[in-house]
């Protein structure tokens, strides 16, 4: 449960929705987990931005009269401060500008983080909590860990996964969805297998979870632990889920011979459910970008080739392969043109893209060829391709005066 605080001197500001944009259309980042479904801000980080943070129970929720239903105030009973500001004084009690609705019982604990503008406290954001729980001591031992080297952190992140607390456990996971594969990779290795294995083999574990999971089993286990994978991917329903990739990855690496087989018999199956097919793509990318001292990028590339018959997911295959520079599948990518897939709208653009970037003389005549018959269209894929492979500028300096300590 979440109370939005947004202070009014933010609304109107073009920088707001410009960050909004950036947040929702992030840049790629290869290095970023590749089995990890959620990325993006973590409640460290947000505490470490904000000026003041505390955890405590809101009380005597007040209405202003006349107002229009949020104005108001109420007071948060301080338990634990997260992190000080000399703006509280040493109070044990602070008036929040904002009315909270009381909850049920008062069952609830928050944790409020506040930003100090013009001298008073501004509080944006809240975090609600059943009162058990532990996100004090999480916070202050995470955040005693910024500066430490990225395997300690992650190896602390990974003691809280299994926490009872969903904010928190689900924290601890985007904190790996963050976290660069290097240092992923170094770490995982360390972890405990069996452990792992039961989480995997665990019913009430979140299908977004398996991709990771299993990776981290794939790094620290052993063959005879391949069999936990085979289940999964065995399984109707979480053979399905969107992580299922980590999965299929994760094979390779404990039964390497097993485990490819499954990837390219799935990707060579036009008749497989899509998602699995997509899956077992992105299992092969991984081999292609991170690990191609497992699966050789020959290896990968061989393994795209039956998409490029498959109309759903040929544009696919095909932009990995442009983005991986592989010109020597230009006659296959090419040759899509005049077969079935070819028909296929997204596919022709992908085929384009292909060619534009291809050096060669059959990639230039088919430039030409598309050019005489949709000049517009040839010109917008150049145009797109330049915005994709400008890399973003670099950020602008805050020139805000520091907030005091």
């Amino acid at each position: 449960m979440r109370f939005p605080i947004i202070p009014v001197r933010y609304f109107g500001s073009w920088k707001v929705y410009l960050s909004i944009a950036l947040l929702l259309f992030p840049f790629a980042v290869l290095s970023a987990c590749p089995f990890c479904t959620m990325q993006g801000q973590t409640l460290t980080g947000d505490v470490n931005a904000a000026s003041l943070v505390l955890y405590g129970t809101l009380k005597n929720a007040k209405l202003l009269p006349g107002g229009d239903g949020l104005q108001g105030s109420t007071e948060l009973e301080i338990d634990d401060v997260i992190k000080d500001h000399e703006i509280r004084g040493g109070k044990k009690v602070l008036m929040l500008p904002r009315y909270v609705p009381p909850s049920k019982d008062s069952q609830y604990k928050y944790l409020v983080l506040c930003d100090v503008f013009k001298n008073k406290i501004d509080p944006y954001r809240g975090v609600a909590f059943l009162p058990e729980s532990k996100v004090g001591t999480y916070l202050n031992s995470a955040l005693r860990l910024m500066d430490a080297p990225a395997n300690e952190k992650l190896k602390f992140f990974f003691n809280w996964l299994d926490s009872a607390d969903p904010e928190i456990a689900n924290d601890s996971y985007k904190e790996f969805g963050n976290a660069d594969y290097k240092d992923f990779k170094a770490m995982a290795s360390t972890l405990p297998a069996d452990k792992i294995a039961g989480w995997l083999k665990d019913k009430a574990t979140p299908g977004f979870r398996l991709g990771l999971y299993a990776s981290m089993l794939g790094h620290c286990g052993s063959k005879d632990h391949s069999k936990i994978l085979e289940d999964l991917l065995d399984d109707k329903e979480k053979r399905l889920s969107s992580s299922i990739d980590g999965v299929l990855a994760s094979l390779v690496l404990l039964d390497k011979e097993k485990g490819w087989k499954r990837i390219t018999g799935t990707l060579s199956n036009p008749k497989e459910e899509f998602m699995l097919r997509f899956a077992a793509l992105k299992a092969a990318r991984f081999f292609h970008d991170y690990r191609p001292d497992v699966i050789p990028v020959s290896q990968t590339v061989e393994a795209y080739k039956p998409l490029l018959d498959q109309g759903d997911i040929a544009d696919l295959a095909i932009e990995d392969l442009r983005k991986w520079k592989a010109w020597d599948m230009a006659d296959q990518v090419l040759g899509i043109r005049a077969k079935e897939a070819g028909k296929v709208a997204i596919v022709r653009r992908a085929i384009l893209r292909f060619a534009l970037r291809c050096p060669g003389n059959a990639a230039k005549a088919f430039v030409e060829t598309a050019r005489a018959e949709d000049k517009r269209a040839v010109e917008d894929a150049e145009e797109l391709l330049k915005l994709e492979e400008t890399p973003p500028s670099p950020p602008v300096p805050d020139k805000k005066a520091p907030a005091p300590k």
